[in-house]
C-alpha cells in the first residue's frame, strides 16, 4: 500500500513543482487520447488529492499530424526533455533539439523545423515511448482498438506463424545468416519455401509501408534460406515413448509432424501421392517453387526424426489406432476441385483446376486447345492459367470479383497479365456453350453487385442485358476446391465440407484425433496452413503429457543495439525491385519467374526496418498505484 507522507511542508512544495511542471499545459484529461495511461495523470492523482488544473496560459502550437507515424501536440509537451536523451543517447540519432520561440516560449523540434522524415528520423518510437505527456504520440488510427504488440510490432503479429521478423532482419544487417535462419525456423520448417510462395501478410502490415514501402520481408526470407550453410540440426528432446500419425504430407502435415518430433514423439506422416510436399509439390508450379528448394526441406523435416510414408492411402482412423498410435493429426488439404452448377461442364475439354496442375506437376503429358479460358480469380485460377500459356495456348482468365477484389495475389495477377493473360473481371457464367461435341466458348453475364451470405454463397446482380460469349476450345475451372474427407474417417463435416474441430482447439471430434490445414480452413494460404500445423502440434504435445510448447529450442539472440545512427535520407531509401525473368523468357519452360537479389540488395533492404520492437525493450513506466 502506497502511504502519503501528511507533511504540510513536503505537500506544499510537491505541489509547487507539479505546478510548473503542468504550467500552460491543456486542461483536456477526459478528452485526451492519453487519459488513464498518462504519467502526469498519475502524477496529479498522487501529489494532489483533490482535483487540480493546470495554471497559466496555455501553449498555443498548431498540432502537426504531417507526420507518417506520430502525432506531434508541442501544447502537452512539459520540457522533460526525455524524448531528447532518447533520440540522441538510447538510438544515436539525435534529430530534436530544445528551441525557443521569439515569444520566448520553449519546444522540441527539428532544426529547421522540418518534419522529421526530411531531419532524418529512423521513426524508431523511442520518443514516443518515453514521453510522459502525449506530446509525441503513435498516430491514433495505427493503435486504436488493438493490442500494445500488435500495433506497434506488426510485422511479426500479421504473420500467421508470428515469426520474430526485426530479430532476424537485425541478424542479416550483422551477416549473421545462420543466426537469421534459426530464428525463422522456430517458427516454421520451410524458410526457402516461404521466400519464394508466402503471401507475406507481414508486409502488408509493415509500418515502414506508412513511411515509404514496406519491406520486402519475403525477398529477404528467401535470401537468407540460401545465404545461410546447412544446418548441423538441434538435438531432438529425449524421447517420450508416444507414436503420433500424421495423415498428409503437405505444409501443414509436415510443420505438426516437424515439431512433434522436436518434442520427442515417434511421429509417422503417411502420404498417398508418390512424393511429400502436397499442394507445394501438386499445386503450385514449378516457376513459382522449384521442386530441389522443396525436396530440400523436406528432407530437412525428415533428418529432424519425421518419418515419411508415400503412396500410402490412409482411408479409416481405426487401423492407425490398431498399430499404437497415441494420437492422429488428419491433414489432406483440398485436394477435390468444385464444379460449376451449369450446362456444359460435362463436355470434352473441361478440365477442374486442382486436376489439371496436379497432371502438369506429376510429368503426365497434359493438352489443352489453342484457346484456353479459365474460370476463377484466385491463386490456383492464375496457377492454371499460366501453366497453360506455357503450353502454348492463348489464354483468358473470367471471374465473379471485379479486378480490385480478386482473391489472386498481386504479384501472381501483374505476373499474369504480363505473360499476356487476358482478365475479364465481374464475369458470372450461365452456360458452356458447344457445337459438334467442341467447345466453343463460354456464356456470360457482368456482374453489377457482390456480396456472400453467411455460408459464403455468392450473391450476385447482374447487368440487365450484358450477355456475350467468351470464345474459347478448352475451359479450365478453377473456383475452389474442398477435402476429400474418407467415409472411414468417422470425422463431423462442416456445412462448407471442411473438418470440423472445437471452437478453442484442433480436436476433431474423436479421442485423440486432431485436424489441421485447409481441411480445416479451407483453401488457404502455405503460412496459414503452416500456422495450423503448429497450433495442432502444440495441442497433440499437451494431450501426450507434454506442455505444449513447440517452438525450437536455442535460438540464438543477440543484444540490441545500442544505437540505430542518424542516416540522412533514410526515409526515403527505396524498397528493392523484384527482379523477374522477361515474359518471353518465362514462356520458353518452367524456369523461376523471380530471380531473387544479391547480397548487397539484402543488406540495404535490410538496413530500411525501423526496428520497431526496440521501443518494447524501454523500461516501461510504472505508475504510483503499480506499487503495492
Amino acid at each position: 500500500m502506497v502511504v502519503r507522507t501528511k507533511s504540510p511542508r513536503i505537500a506544499a512544495a510537491r505541489r509547487e513543482a507539479l505546478e510548473e511542471i503542468l504550467r500552460g499545459h491543456p486542461a483536456d484529461c477526459g478528452t485526451c487520447i492519453k487519459y488513464l495511461n498518462c504519467e502526469l495523470q498519475s502524477l496529479k492523482q498522487y501529489i494532489a488529492e483533490e482535483e487540480y488544473r493546470p495554471k497559466g496560459p496555455a501553449r498555443l502550437f498548431a498540432v502537426d499530424n504531417g507526420n507518417p507515424l506520430f502525432t506531434l501536440d508541442p501544447n502537452k509537451c512539459v520540457m522533460c526533455r526525455r524524448c531528447l536523451r532518447a533520440c540522441r543517447e538510447l538510438r544515436g540519432v539525435g534529430i530534436l533539439v530544445e528551441k525557443i520561440t521569439p515569444d520566448g516560449i520553449p519546444y522540441i523540434g527539428t532544426e529547421g523545423d522540418l518534419p522529421l522524415a526530411r531531419a532524418g528520423c529512423r521513426f524508431c518510437g523511442a520518443c514516443a515511448e518515453v514521453c510522459p505527456s502525449g506530446a509525441i504520440m503513435d498516430k491514433e488510427e495505427l493503435t486504436r482498438g488493438r493490442n500494445r504488440k500488435t500495433a506497434l510490432l506488426p510485422c511479426r503479429y500479421t504473420c500467421p506463424a508470428e515469426i520474430d521478423v526485426p530479430s532476424y532482419l537485425r541478424f542479416i544487417r550483422e551477416k549473421d545468416y545462420p543466426s537469421a535462419l534459426a530464428v525463422i525456423r522456430e517458427k516454421v520448417p520451410f524458410p526457402a519455401v516461404l521466400g519464394y510462395v508466402c503471401d507475406h501478410p507481414c508486409e502488408t502490415g509493415c509500418r515502414r509501408g506508412l513511411v515509404n514501402a514496406p519491406v520486402a520481408i519475403r525477398q529477404l526470407k528467401r535470401y537468407v534460406a540460401q545465404a545461410a550453410p546447412p544446418r548441423a540440426g538441434n538435438t531432438p528432446a529425449p524421447p517420450t515413448g508416444k507414436k503420433v500419425a500424421v495423415v498428409g504430407a503437405g505444409p501443414a502435415g509436415l510443420t505438426a509432424a516437424y515439431f512433434l518430433a522436436r518434442k520427442g514423439h515417434d511421429v509417422t506422416v503417411y502420404e498417398a501421392m508418390s512424393e511429400a510436399g502436397g499442394m507445394l509439390r501438386y499445386g503450385i508450379p514449378e516457376y513459382r517453387l522449384p521442386r530441389d528448394i522443396l525436396r530440400k526441406e523436406i528432407a530437412d523435416i525428415g533428418s529432424a526424426g519425421v518419418r515419411i510414408v508415400t503412396g500410402a492411402r490412409i482411408t479409416s482412423l481405426d487401423g492407425l489406432t490398431g498399430q499404437g498410435y497415441d494420437s492422429i493429426i488428419v491433414a489432406i488439404g483440398t485436394h477435390r476441385g468444385q464444379k460449376l452448377n451449369i450446362p456444359g461442364t460435362e463436355s470434352p475439354g473441361v478440365l477442374i483446376g486442382v486436376d489439371f496442375l496436379r497432371e502438369v506437376n506429376s510429368g503426365i503429358p497434359v493438352t489443352v486447345g489453342r484457346d484456353v479460358l479459365v474460370l476463377g480469380g484466385g491463386n490456383v485460377a492464375f496457377d492454371c492459367a499460366r501453366v497453360a500459356r506455357r503450353l502454348g495456348a492463348t489464354v483468358k482468365l473470367a471471374c465473379l470479383e471485379s479486378r480490385n477484389t480478386m482473391p489472386a495475389a498481386e504479384d501472381e495477377i501483374e505476373q499474369g497479365e504480363e505473360e499476356g493473360i487476358t482478365i475479364y473481371p465481374s464475369r458470372t457464367f450461365r452456360r458452356i456453350l458447344t457445337e459438334n461435341g467442341k467447345i466453343t466458348g463460354v456464356e456470360c453475364l457482368e456482374v453489377s453487385a457482390l456480396s456472400f451470405d453467411e455460408e459464403k454463397n455468392p450473391q450476385i446482380e447482374v447487368r440487365e442485358g450484358s450477355e456475350h460469349v467468351l470464345s474459347a476450345d478448352t475451359v479450365i475451372i478453377a473456383i475452389g476446391q474442398r477435402p476429400d474427407i474418407p467415409e472411414g474417417f468417422g470425422l463431423e463435416g462442416t456445412s462448407g465440407g471442411t473438418i470440423a474441430i472445437d471452437a478453442y482447439s484442433p480436436a476433431a471430434g474423436r479421442e485423440g484425433v486432431f485436424a489441421c490445414g485447409d481441411a480445416v480452413t479451407g483453401t488457404s494460404s502455405v503460412i496459414r496452413a503452416i500456422a495450423s500445423g503448429r497450433k495442432a502440434a502444440s495441442a497433440v504435445d499437451s494431450y501426450l503429457g507434454g506442455n505444449g510448447s513447440i517452438d525450437e529450442i536455442g535460438v540464438p539472440t543477440r543484444d540490441f543495439p545500442k544505437t540505430l545512427g542518424r542516416c540522412e535520407g533514410f526515409a526515403f531509401l527505396e524498397r528493392c525491385a523484384e527482379a523477374r525473368l522477361a515474359p518471353g523468357e518465362r514462356l520458353k519452360g518452367f524456369g523461376c519467374v523471380v530471380t531473387g537479389i544479391d547480397e548487397a540488395t539484402a543488406l540495404n533492404e535490410a538496413g530500411r526496418c525501423l526496428q520497431c520492437d526496440l521501443r518494447l525493450k524501454i523500461t516501461p513506466v510504472k505508475f504510483w498505484s503499480s506499487y503495492q
